[in-house]
């Protein structure tokens, strides 16, 4: 199946169709999806690019926003937001900026839209082409610096925590974790101990993160015979060489 762009709205007003109509005039296919979890969900594969759009008095429902954040963190994906700027602030503040992809404010420039959603569907390998990684760290500026690192080569899932890093790899497999050796609450070592305690999870190669590069801390991180480790210091074009030597093997 084709994917589509998804526009979620309250109702299929005249601005939606509008946008839908302007989308496909430019060779993009979409489809309406009111904003309910059941909608959304049951056609949640369908899409690669979700947008929603707020009409006047909008908001998004709780249940809505909670799913979204979730679906999107789980399959490493950026929604894109349309609405007024007072719409917009207040959901920057209650969704993970990682999660957004781009917020247009209205009247919408419908152009611009359009060249950004044309060069999230540009032809090129698919997602389930690409490698898959997990990034795991408790510090969401660097989560989302990582992430644009490595988003054109990889498909790249995103977790904030221990738990939710084990809860993701029961729904999605990954070819690697990138692992924040120091978090609170479940530490890195301990995910891993997680992780290779589960037959479903157990050769997924973990490369700790670090922030420490004395000789002891790095001991430390080395005695637990992870696949390797990085400091957090590494630069892109360091990171990205070191992943794709590590792929080529």
């Amino acid at each position: 199946m084709e994917k589509r762009v998804m526009v979620i709205g309250e109702k299929e007003s005249f601005l939606i169709r509008t946008l839908r109509k302007k989308l496909s005039e430019s060779g993009i296919e979409s489809f309406y999806c009111p904003p309910n979890i059941d909608s959304i969900g049951k056609r949640w594969g369908e899409k690669c690019v979700t947008a929603y759009y707020l009409n006047d008095d909008e908001h998004v429902p709780n249940d809505v926003l909670h799913f979204l954040k979730e679906h999107l963190t789980e399959s490493g994906e950026q929604i894109i937001f349309i609405g007024d700027k007072s719409d917009i602030e207040q959901l920057r503040k209650l969704m993970n900026s990682t999660l957004i992809r781009e917020c247009y404010p209205r009247p919408l420039d419908t152009d611009k839209m359009i060249k950004d959603v044309a060069k999230l569907m540009k032809t090129g390998p698919t997602a389930a082409a690409k490698k898959r990684v997990m990034i795991v760290d408790d510090d969401t500026e660097y989560l989302a610096l990582v992430r644009d690192w490595l988003k054109d080569r990889y498909q790249v899932f995103m977790a904030n925590s221990g738990m939710q890093a084990i809860k993701q790899l029961g729904a999605n497999k990954v070819d690697l974790i990138l692992l924040d050796f120091q978090m609170p609450i479940t530490s890195g070592p301990k995910v891993l101990e997680m992780i290779r305690s589960d037959a479903e999870t157990s050769s997924i190669p973990v490369f700790f993160l670090t922030g420490r590069n004395d000789k002891d801390s790095v001991m430390q991180v080395v005695n637990l015979k992870p696949e390797g480790y990085l400091l957090k210091t590494i630069e892109k074009q360091a990171l990205l060489a070191k992943l794709e030597q590590f792929f080529a093997r």
